[in-house]
Order: structure tokens, then C-alpha cells, then sequence
């Protein structure tokens, strides 16, 4: 099967910055908001996501990261803030592809546990193929794929794309 690029560079910008404007319009009366990134390319994408959202609000954002195996979700899952930084705050949880869920949930699942004002969730690519009863808030793009399909997102510095492998 060959390889289909589903975003290329601009489109991803572009799906950044709306996303970017959804975060502020839903957390216009908030003085500070949390983007916790699932670590890999969820934390890149946060990253981009906090750029933008800097430059288009006056929101303090504050980066966190989401540590945890992927492989293996059930393992402990920790943040690069302590939980006083984000307690009764408003909170974004990202990651690039939103696939059976798995990882989104056990991501949030942490996040259920800490007293929170506003939680929510944000992909790039949105898959239709869920396992959990989890979904994004806030997406780049929704894709019906087959289940044999990959979709995969390369940053690589300031260049990005997704693909549909």
C-alpha cells in the first residue's frame, strides 16, 4: 500500500492555529489555561498549540507534559508539573491521533483524579475506530479509515505532515 499524505506542512499549521482559537473561545473568561502534551508527538503538537494560543490571547499557558508508556497504558502515568500547578484549573489534553482511544483515556484518567474547572481533549488526526468512550473535543481532521490503515504524524523541526500509511 503506498503511503498518502493526509496534511502536509501548511494544512497543519493552519489546523494548529484554529484549534488554537477554539482553546481561547472556550476559555475566554479563564487567566490561565494548561496544555498537558501525551509525550512524543502529542507534546510537540502542544507545544505548536501553545505558540499560537500565546500569540492570539492574552491566557497564560502553561506546558505540561504527559508521561506514560504508550505500549503499555495501565503503567503509572505522571506529569512534568506537579498536581498543585494544575488543580482547579483549566486543562487541554493532546495528542496527534485519536485511534482506538487507549491512550487518551488512560491519559485522562489521571487527570479525573485532580479537582479540574474545564477538561479538554485535543487531536490532530481523529480516527473513527474508537474502543473507549472517549472523543476529542477539538480536532484537526476526522478520518474513516480502515482498520488495517496506519495514520502516523512526522514533525520533524519546523516541518510536519501526516500520513495515512
Amino acid at each position: 500500500m503506498q503511503k498518502t499524505i493526509i496534511l502536509n506542512n501548511e494544512q497543519i499549521r493552519h489546523k494548529t492555529k484554529r484549534i488554537a482559537y477554539q482553546i481561547y473561545e472556550s476559555n475566554i473568561n479563564e487567566s490561565e489555561v494548561i496544555i498537558a502534551g501525551i509525550n512524543g508527538n502529542g507534546y510537540i503538537l502542544a507545544q505548536k498549540i501553545k505558540e499560537e494560543l500565546t500569540e492570539i490571547s492574552p491566557i497564560k499557558v502553561t506546558l505540561c507534559e504527559v508521561i506514560m508508556d504508550k505500549k503499555k497504558p495501565r503503567n503509572p502515568v505522571t506529569t512534568s508539573l506537579p498536581v498543585t500547578e494544575y488543580k482547579n484549573k483549566s486543562l487541554v489534553l493532546v495528542d496527534d491521533v485519536l485511534n482506538s482511544g487507549t491512550t487518551l483515556i488512560y491519559a485522562a484518567k489521571l487527570f479525573l483524579e485532580v479537582p479540574l474547572k474545564r477538561f479538554k481533549t485535543v487531536v490532530l488526526v481523529n480516527r473513527n475506530h474508537k474502543k473507549y468512550p472517549i472523543k476529542a473535543d477539538f480536532k484537526g481532521i476526522s478520518l474513516s479509515t480502515s482498520m488495517q490503515e496506519h495514520i502516523y504524524v512526522e514533525f520533524k523541526g519546523k516541518e510536519a505532515q501526516a500520513i495515512l500509511d
